[in-house]
């Protein structure tokens, strides 16, 4: 009677453990974990089919999982900085927690493997474009002159156009693209804003940061490049406009520009059909200052003012 018992605790327990999967999500990652002895795979194909496996199991047995982006050349950083043997389960497996607390990560709740890799691929560029932009942004330094941070000036001066973007712009959903390309590569951050039928809205807090980190990068560098919004609402055409970079602020597109940027080909330069229900329009006013970035944003002068002192 007692070792049921035990054995029944043992169970409760267990669905109360939550775990992560390092998941190798394609063949070029797979065939560089293939030079371990101990990982005894021999198909992608299979590999993925037993990783589904388990997480249904888990799930069935009401235990909870989330499935994490592993890198084999992170993983033989990891274990070399750590005086791991890189070629052993418990070494993977320390590299699967350090993965649970620090990367990318998506829950899996009983969707098909397939739904979840692209989720986390997107999860992993994601906190990758944020940890390149944020590196690139503290490297930016101080103005010479004045002796202010150009970063943490044009972060506060990206939230406040965020801000003012979010709050001028229509009710329902909005997806908003930064795409910044003065930096040593381009650089493309999306925000998803849903409004509920009271007017709230729901932001997700990384995408927050990414987008904003993204924006502050392009601000600080006065590099170019732009921000386009799809508003959408039921019963009405999606709106799309949008501003480019210029100067430390946003510089309004015209509707002309938006529709061109829209309906032209990227490799061709043909024109293309525009969609049908789309309104391709100039955005809300955000105010003089958001174009010129002199004034008015939070912590006073912009960075494109600190940089012509």
């Amino acid at each position: 009677m007692a070792h049921t018992d035990h054995t029944t605790m043992r169970s409760v327990l267990h669905r109360e453990i939550a775990g992560t999967i390092g998941l190798l999500t394609d063949e070029y990652d797979f065939r560089a974990m293939r030079r371990y002895r101990s990982f005894q795979f021999e198909d992608h194909e299979t590999y993925l089919e037993q990783v589904e496996a388990l997480l249904k199991k888990r799930a069935a047995q009401g235990s909870h999982t989330t499935v994490a982006l592993f890198d084999p050349q992170e993983y033989a950083d990891f274990c070399e900085g750590r005086g791991l043997d890189p070629d052993l389960p418990s070494s993977r497996a320390r590299f699967t927690a350090e993965l649970a607390a620090t990367g990318p990560t998506v829950p899996y709740e009983g969707q098909e493997l397939a739904d979840l890799v692209p989720v986390l691929v997107d999860e992993a560029v994601r906190q990758a474009t944020w940890e390149y932009a944020s590196t690139l942004l503290a490297r930016v330094g101080a103005c010479a002159t004045c002796g202010e941070d150009i970063g943490r000036t044009a972060f506060a001066r990206a939230s406040n156009l965020l801000a003012r973007i979010l709050d001028t712009a229509p009710p329902g959903s909005r997806h908003l693209v930064c795409s910044v390309s003065g930096t040593p590569e381009t650089l493309v951050a999306a925000l998803h804003v849903e409004q509920d039928t009271e007017g709230t809205t729901q932001l997700d807090e990384a995408e927050v940061l990414e987008f904003t980190t993204v924006l502050a990068l392009g601000i600080a560098t006065r590099s170019p490049g732009g921000l386009v919004t799809r508003a959408t609402a039921p019963g009405a055409p999606d709106r799309v406009y949008g501003w480019r970079l210029r100067g430390g602020g946003l510089e309004p597109l015209t509707a002309g520009e938006v529709f061109d940027a829209y309906c032209t080909d990227v490799e061709s330069g043909e024109l293309i059909s525009p969609e049908s229900g789309v309104d391709y329009c100039a955005p809300p006013d955000l105010g003089a200052d958001a174009r010129s970035g002199e004034a008015g944003d939070e912590g006073g002068e912009g960075p494109g003012a600190a940089h012509r002192h």
